[in-house]
């Protein structure tokens, strides 16, 4: 059940700089060998990747699974199908759920949940303050004893700029990442999109970067002083990238990650105005078959934390992906019940899900557009967030977990609301043709999902 070959693929592995046409030996759950024309013992199911990209699993590092307390939204089990149908072998929860992850008995409860209903690796983080309320810290040592792979408040983000340097102090002692959301809630105020142009022809309230920015720049500013590694959240705002590109020169432990949402869309989704253009100055491929908007205004589904910004922003954002100044991609996968986005785009929750488009999304903006390498795409969903944490995943090496997606990256498809896995369906990109498609998800050498039968085995 744990062992199989794959035999003929495009071997992809940024971890070791391998790049060819290569067989991939699992067994026993663990890569047992990488190399041309391998023999396999008797009886070992053979696979045949040829034609298909086999690289190290993919890791999203930025998702909400709800669990405990909001599961009518999502739950473990769902949650970890949805990323196995968008190729990803290991998730990173997040703390804020009900009750917030603040204590080592919370952590305990997700990863027995995992083990029970998950299908794919389910890393924990835990809360930087009590209850996630940002006055008050967590006790940090008993979460990194329990097993988290970092501290985050997210969804909200410490104000008090004295406690979130004692944090940094606390998580550099444990050798954990602090991700940050950063938001300035003295800025935002009670925004719900981007400050601009369609703010203003909306008539919605306005959301200004600087309210990103300034906590990007406060956390620079502690990183350099505390030696603590600072990951920032969600990165939407052309600031913020000036900002980061300009600490890591100086050798700032200091990191970013971008969401596809944010390079692929902009605030003038919300209008029903957006033009969806690839950097080759083609449009985007949707199943969008006349020339009308192709979503109503005030779509609850374009509405998510931080913003969608400008067109200036979004390039940002790229051209940031582009020179490796944020190296890491996610999804910030936010489940939502229907109930609770079928409202007033003022009073409807921020948030999207995005675990089963972003690999596509992702190959279409950087990959098709020429602007970045395949390895160095696949970089950013593997040994980047793995360094990141200290995971020993993100990697094709002989004796590694085997851990393996598999996808073709030309092949084109249209993703239907119905076939997704995930509770909750809050999703910008339901009927848009995407490119690039996984054929199957292992984890631990075994095919948790595939494109053949679509079966997911616990």
């Amino acid at each position: 059940m744990n062992s199989l070959l794959l035999a003929g693929g495009h071997v992809v592995d940024p971890a070791n700089h391998f790049d060819a046409i290569a067989d991939v030996l699992i067994v026993d759950g663990k890569i047992s060998a990488i190399g041309s024309n391998l023999s396999a013992p008797v009886g070992l199911e053979r696979w045949d990747a040829t034609g298909k990209i086999v690289c190290p699993g993919l890791i999203d590092l930025h998702v909400h699974f709800r669990e405990p307390g909001q599961t009518a939204k999502e739950n473990i089990a769902s949650g970890t199908a949805a990323a196995a149908r968008g190729g990803f072998t290991s998730v990173v929860c997040m703390p804020n759920t009900a009750p917030a992850i603040d204590s080592a008995g919370t952590v305990a409860l997700i990863h027995e949940r995992a083990r029970e209903q998950g299908i794919v690796n389910v890393f924990v983080t835990g809360a930087i303050t009590k209850n996630i309320a940002g006055e008050e810290l967590a006790p940090i040592g008993s979460l990194k004893k329990a097993g988290v792979v970092a501290i985050t408040d997210d969804g909200h983000c410490v104000q008090n700029h004295d406690l979130m340097r004692r944090a940094c102090e606390y998580a550099k002692m444990f050798d954990l990442p602090i991700f940050d959301h950063c938001q300035d809630y003295s800025l935002v105020t009670d925004g719900v999109m981007h400050e601009g142009y369609w703010n203003l022809a909306l008539g919605l309230r306005g959301w200004p970067a600087a309210g990103e920015e300034m906590i990007v720049a406060r956390n620079i500013l502690l990183a350099e002083l505390t030696g603590a590694k600072i990951h920032c959240q969600h990165l939407s705002a052309a600031g913020s990238v000036a900002l980061l590109r300009e600490a890591k020169k100086r050798g700032v432990s200091i990191s970013g990650e971008a969401c596809p949402h944010h390079f692929t869309l902009t605030d003038a989704a919300i209008a029903g105005s957006e033009k969806f253009w690839k950097a080759d100055g083609q449009m985007l491929p949707t199943a969008q078959a006349d020339d009308r908007p192709a979503w109503p205004n005030y779509d609850t589904n374009f509405k998510m934390n931080p913003p969608l910004r400008s067109a200036k922003d979004r390039e940002a954002i790229l051209e940031g992906l582009t020179d490796g100044t944020i190296d890491i991609l996610c999804s910030d996968h936010a489940p939502h019940c229907d109930y609770e986005k079928e409202v007033e785009f003022d009073y409807a929750p921020f948030g999207i899900t995005g675990l089963e488009t972003e690999l596509a999304l992702s190959l279409m903006q950087l990959v098709h557009t020429k602007r970045i390498s395949l390895a160095d795409l696949l970089a950013k969903f593997t040994v980047n967030p793995a360094r990141l944490l200290n995971l020993n995943k993100g990697t094709l090496s002989v004796g590694a977990d085997a851990d393996v997606t598999v996808f073709d990256p030309a092949e084109e498809w249209i993703f239907n609301r119905e076939d997704s896995a995930s509770k909750s369906k809050n999703n910008p990109f339901f009927g848009w043709k995407l490119q690039g498609k996984v054929a199957a998800t292992i984890v631990g050498g075994k095919k948790v999902w595939s494109e053949q039968n679509e079966l997911v085995s616990v």
